[in-house]
């Protein structure tokens, strides 16, 4: 079974600015289908909270910093992701967003295309509780 995984990206200084190099290869277990990026929150927001039956993700804090809320089918616990942290999320893993800094961007790396079916979601932690304890 895939693991939920934290980690921090390597950045590198430079003349003015400075770099942050993602190496799918190392980082992304995956082919990337498809990216998205999360910004805007208003204060107190979340994103809904869910899991994927086949959908993986990489999710990248480009700036500022939130809380993931993850579920590997035991309980909710809090992860702190602060610019440069990413974390890899794979399938039956839930998740979600909150306490976002008003300068919060998070970068989306996705293992699947986009389908407006959401038959891949499954956005009751009930559900989501009875479908880990028998897996």
């Amino acid at each position: 079974m895939k693991q939920f995984k934290k980690f921090s990206l390597k950045t590198f200084p430079s003349h003015g600015y400075q770099l942050t190099p993602i190496e799918f290869k190392d980082s992304v277990p995956f082919e990337v289908k498809r990216t998205y990026y999360i910004t805007k929150f208003e204060p107190g927001a979340t994103t809904g909270e869910h899991c994927h039956k086949v959908e993986e993700e990489v999710f990248v804090q480009l700036q500022g910093n939130s809380t993931a809320v993850i579920d590997q089918g035991t309980s909710k616990e809090d992860v702190e992701l602060k610019e440069g942290d990413a974390i890899y999320v794979p399938n039956y893993v839930w998740h979600g967003f909150k306490n976002a800094s008003s300068d919060c961007v998070i970068l989306a790396l996705s293992s699947t295309n986009y389908n407006a079916s959401r038959e891949d979601y499954v956005e009751d932690y009930d559900e989501y509780l009875k479908m880990t304890s028998s897996v």
